[in-house]
């Protein structure tokens, strides 16, 4: 996006900083600059490079520039270090996709090495377009040093830390159930199976159960038929009544919850026989389903078990377990003592030979042959479909099952008081995650899942004695070679899989398992892996851990924040990181995901070519991503903060700029302060920026900073350059009210540009870099400056409040105007501004020849007599009120809304008061004024007014005069004259206007720069205009004088 008037461009200008950044070194001088300071140590999420960065990387990656840039600023030293996640199931999809079979198929086929080296060539793919694209963010981070988790230095690191927690007892095998990917054939952590759930319709079955030696079934009900082949047990509840039902229509008895039998009832007619409760019917045998495990009798298998998680929610109040398939099936088997488990299904889904009717079978192809079958055999009781929520993986798209599978678990369960510990000592922003998403997910952590049966990954260092039963955990290389013999510069498993020892004194021989670790434990390693420690950087690794501060989605609550939490919990007690901005997930304009397929939104590479990465960074910083909340992202939110906030700021300077090299000014000799009121208002409110600033990033509120920028350049431009507007050209000597002027400007851009220097890292650099050309000894970059500190004697809070009423009171006066339809170029006669302190109209006394100009007013009067013209109204302050007073907050709102203007008083004068029991103090109310009925005066929350609007034929002359003013800047501005250029100005105009003109010819040529105006009957090549319906013709010329 380019300015117009200069065609400036930011995207050109970018690009020229980011040359000089790499020309000069600049990232690596900030470094250097730093590097005998405290570390400021922060953990950067390593991506796959097996994809393209998209909006959400970018987000990211912004906060991670920021932060980063900002305590740099501040003197800390902050290393950043690029990071790339190598392992995993992102890796091995790309492969099999490649070779179109899966991995188990391909390694059968062409060993494990092969393999393994197909899944490093791939590893990489696009890490020059994410430098490239990383690196136009602005973001400053090391590519050439970086760190992959398929080094051996990280795969080392994490050997080292399972030992640790193999050391403490927290790592043990189990046959759980866990998610399972039958398209990835293997099985994933309980917190992967939350990231993907869908509405999918499902068969939902009633079943019915043969009682041994009895005309009589038991009922249930499943929306899984393919586990029917499975079941071992049906299993009750103990206290819930349960009812013979005799079914007229199929003339069959059964047992069903007496509750459930209305749910039943469409179609069908009851006739109740007898009901006991469910601790009769325990106990009882039935015969299997499907005769494939009849076998499994003996293990105590096809009985009625009793459990109280049963309930009558839905089905039938009796549930069919497939202790393979269901976590609580499982449970309550075992603890009835019943062995009988089956799971007749392979990696892919499908039926084994043991179920031999639908071998081979995809198990969900399988359930419409399943019901067939039931239906033929009688025991299909009713059929429909159910709409339900359930787990895809997250990876495929793929629906999950829950299957018993052998893996290795990290114990949760024994240091989850470590892990809420450590949480509370963590700062989250926002600060709700806490307690609420990450805290729960604490409170109801499960044990993980640690290992994965794959083959691309950093493998398990547990070795066992299949012999003697023993086993053990190696640490490290050097204990794989004291063991093994061999010194090996790779941990892979075609490296480590071949790798036996013998222990001397025990029979046997000691193999490596065959899993490798979830890629989660991987990333919860990361602090210490990325380091290499304990094998190296021991001394950094102590300063910097905890480490200060993190940043990634709010999906990673129950992913990387959690791993991270676990594993610092486990190793040192501690929580992992001090601080941590959660952004939300960015979504199309729509509303839907992002999709390249359906095209709803722009690449942010193509956005950053049209308005510039300062603009996409202020966007995504000002929204509510960094609030962990949905953005529905547009082209248009980017396109807007070009013009509310990087345009205006860099007309602020193109306007200093401009005029201070026409008055040849220079910071080295001409820098000097005066006591002009607007100089000590912007360099005041220039310190209060810097302090608000400083405090919201020290609480990494981020969203609090583009607001308050926003604040600022509003000031600077519309209130402060516009007011002044005249100190600065007005004459041609350097005065010292210029001086005065250009020092204050500059300052505040100088100052300003560092300020902003890490959230809009272009423009800063470029309006710093122009700056240094007016002689000042600054810095090399602004990114080697040092962060503005506050200087709390430059704050005046009186003033700026002043300032602000005055805004407000300039505000009231347009409405006013607008409302009588009288132009601001006409003037008026009396303003009359009006509050009961006198400190105030005081503060607004000091003000008022800007309120004249601006209001175009003749005479300003004051009146603390408030109660002639207005009346005080209240609100409650919501957002304190409405957390203290809870569920009373309606009642109390009530009541504030109709106190009393006297009562209204002894508030504003900073008094507390009572109302039916509860004190409040000022902060818990919004005071409002409003004109009394048959009083002319305007109101808001900070002033009063009254405007007298009525005209004389002076008052609309002098109107004339400045369209006239208007018309003669316009010409100049479309005949390109300079700003200092002195015109000559030939009028073709009727009596009226030329008796304005001559009434305020002075007026008119100081305004314009006109040395002199002529009349004359023709005027050639003359720009007509029309002021107030009188016609007149304008001929300008350069002056000779």
């Amino acid at each position: 996006m380019s300015n117009n008037q200069e065609n400036f461009s930011f995207v050109e200008a970018e690009k020229k900083i980011q040359d000089f950044w790499k020309e000069n070194k600049v990232f690596e001088k900030s470094l250097e600059k730093t590097k005998d300071k405290d570390p400021y140590i922060f953990y950067d999420g390593p991506p796959f490079a097996t994809g393209l960065p998209h909006h959400g990387h970018l987000v990211a990656s912004t906060l991670k520039d920021i932060i980063p840039r900002y305590f740099t600023m501040k003197g800390r030293y902050v290393s950043r270090r690029w990071g790339w996640d190598c392992h995993g199931l992102p890796i091995e999809q790309q492969i099999d996709k490649k070779f179109g079979m899966s991995a188990n198929d391909y390694v059968e086929k062409h060993g494990i090495k092969s393999y393994c080296d197909e899944c490093r060539n791939i590893v990489l793919t696009y890490t020059s377009q994410w430098e490239k694209t990383v690196e136009r963010m602005g973001r400053w981070v090391d590519f050439r040093n970086d760190y992959k988790t398929m080094d051996t230095s990280f795969m080392e690191s994490v050997w080292w830390v399972f030992k640790q927690v193999w050391d403490k007892g927290l790592i043990y095998k189990g046959n759980k159930i866990v998610p399972f990917s039958t398209e990835l054939e293997t099985g994933l952590s309980n917190f992967e199976a939350t990231q993907n759930y869908q509405d999918v319709q499902d068969p939902a079955v009633t079943v019915l159960f043969k009682v041994e030696g009895k005309d009589e079934y038991l009922s249930a009900w499943t929306t899984t038929p393919w586990t029917l082949p499975s079941n071992m047990a049906l299993i009750v509840n103990e206290e819930v009544e349960y009812t013979l039902v005799h079914e007229k229509k199929s003339d069959k008895k059964f047992w069903i919850a007496k509750e459930r039998i209305e749910a039943y009832k469409k179609g069908h007619e009851f006739e109740e026989l007898k009901t006991v409760l469910g601790k009769e019917l325990k106990g009882l045998s039935y015969e299997p389903l499907f005769p494939y495990f009849k076998d499994k009798k003996d293990q105590g298998a096809f009985q009625v078990l009793a459990d109280d998680y049963v309930t009558t929610s839905d089905g039938t109040g009796i549930v069919h377990a497939a202790p393979a398939f269901g976590e609580d099936d499982n449970r309550v088997l075992k603890d009835h003592g019943v062995k009988a488990i089956v799971c007749p299904i392979n990696t892919k889904g499908q039926f084994t030979e043991e179920v031999s009717d639908y071998a081979g079978k995809y198990i969900k192809d399988a359930d419409k042959e399943i019901i067939k079958a039931l239906k033929e055999n009688g025991n299909l009781f009713h059929q429909s479909v159910i709409v339900h929520s359930y787990p895809f993986c997250y990876r495929t798209d793929t629906p999950l099952i829950y299957m018993a599978t052998p893996q290795w678990y990290l114990e949760v369960d024994a240091i989850k008081d470590k892990m809420l510990s450590a949480n509370q000592k963590i700062n989250w922003v926002p600060e709700h995650i806490k307690e609420g998403r990450f805290g729960k997910w604490l409170e109801n952590a499960r044990d993980w899942a640690i290992s994965r049966k794959r083959f691309w990954g950093t493998p398990l260092p547990v070795w066992i004695n299949e012999e003697s039963g023993k086993s053990i955990c190696i640490g490290s290389i050097e204990d794989l070679k004291k063991y093994t013999g061999v010194e090996v510069d790779d941990l892979h498993r075609e490296t480590v899989d071949e790798l036996t020892f013998k222990v001397d004194g025990e029979a046997g021989e000691y193999k490596r398992i065959t899993d490798v670790f979830d890629c989660w434990f991987e990333s919860g390693s990361m602090p210490y892996a990325q380091l290499h420690y304990p094998f190296e950087n021991e001394e950094i690794f102590k300063k910097g851990f905890p480490a200060e501060f993190i940043a990634e989605g709010l999906d990673q609550t129950r992913g990387w924040f959690y791993t991270l939490t676990v594993l610092a919990a486990a190793l040192y007690d501690k929580p992992a990181f001090k601080n941590v901005v959660v952004n939300g997930m960015v979504l199309a304009g729509d509303g839907k995901k992002m999709s390249k397929r359906l095209k709803n939104y722009t690449e942010p590479d193509t956005l950053m070519e049209e308005f510039g990465a300062d603009a996409l960074r202020l966007t995504f910083i000002n929204s509510a991503l960094v609030k962990g909340e949905e953005l529905k992202f547009t082209d248009d939110g980017v396109k807007d903060m070009v013009r509310r906030a990087l345009l205006p700021w860099y007309n602020s300077f193109k306007f200093f700029n401009t005029y201070a090299k026409v008055d040849g000014w220079n910071a080295e000799k001409d820098l000097c302060f005066g006591e002009n009121i607007l100089d000590r208002w912007v360099l005041s409110k220039l310190q209060t920026l810097v302090k608000n600033v400083t405090a919201e990033m020290e609480g990494y509120r981020l969203y609090n900073v583009v607001p308050q920028l926003f604040n600022f350049i509003e000031d600077l431009t519309n209130w402060y350059i516009r007011l002044n507007r005249r100190r600065f050209w007005e004459g041609q000597n350097l005065t010292q009210e210029k001086k005065e002027a250009y020092s204050t400007l500059y300052t505040t851009l100088k100052e300003l540009s560092r300020i902003m220097a890490p959230f809009a890292p272009f423009l800063s650099e470029h309006i710093f870099l122009e700056l240094k050309k007016f002689g000042e000894k600054l810095e090399e970059s602004v990114h080697l400056s040092d962060y503005p500190e506050y200087k709390s004697e430059f704050i005046d809070s009186n003033l700026e409040d002043a300032v602000v009423r005055m805004q407000q009171l300039i505000l009231l006066g347009r409405q006013k105007r607008n409302q009588a339809q009288v132009k601001v170029k006409t003037p008026l006669a009396n303003l009359t501004v009006i509050h009961k302190s006198e400190q105030t109209l005081g503060g607004l006394k000091n003000l008022e020849r800007y309120i004249k100009t601006e209001l175009n007013v003749k005479n300003v009067l004051y009146s603390t007599e408030e109660e002639k013209f207005i009346k005080l109204y209240a609100k409650p302050n919501a957002p304190v009120l409405g957390k203290r007073l809870g569920k009373a907050f309606g009642k109390y709102r009530g009541l504030i809304q109709n106190l009393d203007s006297d009562t209204l008083t002894q508030v504003e004068s900073g008094q507390s008061i009572e109302i039916e029991g509860e004190k409040f103090s000022p902060e818990d109310f919004l005071i409002f004024r409003e004109a009394r009925e048959g009083s002319e005066a305007l109101s808001n929350r900070y002033i009063s007014i009254e405007l007298d609007t009525s005209l004389n034929q002076d008052l609309i002359n002098e109107g004339m005069a400045r369209e006239i003013v208007n018309r003669i800047q316009r010409t100049r501005k479309d005949l390109n004259f300079n700003v200092e250029d002195r015109i000559d100005a030939t009028i073709k105009t009727n009596d009226v206007l030329k008796n304005v003109v001559e009434q305020h010819k002075d007026y008119i040529q100081k305004e314009t720069l006109c040395s002199k105006i002529e009349f004359s009957d023709v005027v050639d090549d003359s720009i007509e205009h029309d002021v107030e319906g009188n016609k007149f013709f304008l001929l300008c010329s350069k002056s000779d004088d």
